[in-house]
């Protein structure tokens, strides 16, 4: 997880940026993970409230949040925590659930600092956008561990796919091997289908019945408190590739290799994009790669036309893939902190089709 001393000293950081005459309250959900590791589950019944972080110039923080949000607020991090109580089970809710944080909005200012609304959100969102590319220690641990429980997915499909299962047995098989790495649950989304060329590159999990010979796309993230691990793997349903299976893999493969090839400070995401696509001859049809974080995807972007520089600390992706009418679609992804001098590769699943 996102520590106290990381945490505390990314809004260190971010104060001594904005310089602000007064307490900043900031409402943003990524702003909120990134500053003090609070993060309400997707799929919860907390999910569509939150909280505000109010940030004092001398650097004490106050979380405001709605009380019946789940137990990972728990895990929060500030100087002070203060649940806001809505509806305890036993009585009735507290007028409209969406209004009970409004007081602390009245009481500190009037201003929600990040709001799109508000003169000054333009330069909070400027200095943390910028922040938020060079992850700090605690954030790359964190994400090591959305890819270690991705990596144990993986694993389960090489070792269970197999034909006469649905996309929906797969998807279950994986978010039960990842389950199982966490410790506890965990959302796990992304592509989990089937992809017969040009007309279908990924979607989500259908009833659709595996058949072999199929090229079966396995690009998924796992979410741990708000930040999230993407690394993609293709198999071959029945472990029996062809000939040109076989090839566009292989072409994949060394698409990865040139753009990590490339990685490093001061390169020119256009670069990237430039190494990857020149081993698949021009024939990329998506983005190289991406930043990864608490957004997915996140600056920076890998594309044909980028204007982005690498700097030190991004943790980008690089997923080439190739798509072919009449024999499937493959395409392969790994994760890589990028350094100074180079990369490191962080997600450590196996890139086989079988």
């Amino acid at each position: 997880m996102l520590t106290a001393d990381g945490c505390r000293a990314r809004r260190q950081r971010f104060l001594d940026r904005l310089r602000p005459a007064g307490p900043v309250l900031l409402g943003d959900p990524l702003h909120l993970r990134y500053f003090a590791n609070f993060h309400v589950e997707a799929q919860s019944l907390g999910a569509d409230f939150g909280g505000f972080l109010l940030l004092r110039p001398d650097g004490h923080a106050t979380l405001f949040h709605d009380a019946r949000v789940p137990k990972t607020a728990e895990l929060a991090h500030a100087d002070e925590r203060k649940p806001v109580p809505w509806y305890d089970g036993q009585s009735p809710g507290v007028g409209s659930r969406r209004m009970i944080l409004q007081p602390v909005v009245q009481q500190n200012g009037g201003r929600i600092h990040d709001s799109l609304a508000d003169p000054g959100c333009a330069d909070v969102y400027a200095i943390t956008s910028e922040m938020r590319r060079a992850k700090d220690a605690d954030e790359v641990s964190l994400l090591k561990v959305c890819m270690a429980a991705g990596d144990a997915g993986h694993a389960w499909a090489r070792a269970n796919v197999k034909p006469g299962m649905t996309e929906l047995d797969v998807y279950a098989g994986i978010c039960g091997a990842v389950y199982a790495n966490l410790g506890h649950w965990a959302v796990v989304y992304g592509d989990f289908t089937v992809s017969t060329g040009s007309k279908k590159r990924g979607g989500p999990p259908t009833p659709h019945v595996l058949a072999a010979g199929e090229t079966l796309i396995l690009d998924f993230s796992v979410v741990v408190q708000g930040y999230r691990s993407d690394f993609t793997n293709t198999l071959v349903v029945g472990g029996q590739p062809t000939a040109e299976q076989q090839n566009i893999f292989g072409l994949c493969a060394m698409a990865i290799e040139a753009g990590a090839a490339v990685l490093r400070a001061g390169a020119m995401c256009q670069a990237v994009f430039d190494a990857v696509d020149a081993v698949l001859g021009g024939k990329l049809v998506h983005h190289a790669g991406h930043g990864l974080g608490i957004q997915h995807p996140e600056a920076p972007f890998l594309v044909r036309h980028s204007t982005e520089t690498l700097v030190a600390g991004d943790v980008v992706t690089l997923e080439p893939g190739l798509y072919v009418d009449g024999v499937g679609g493959v395409r392969l992804e790994h994760d890589y902190l990028v350094t100074a001098t180079g990369c490191e590769q962080l997600s450590g699943h196996v890139l086989s089709l079988t």
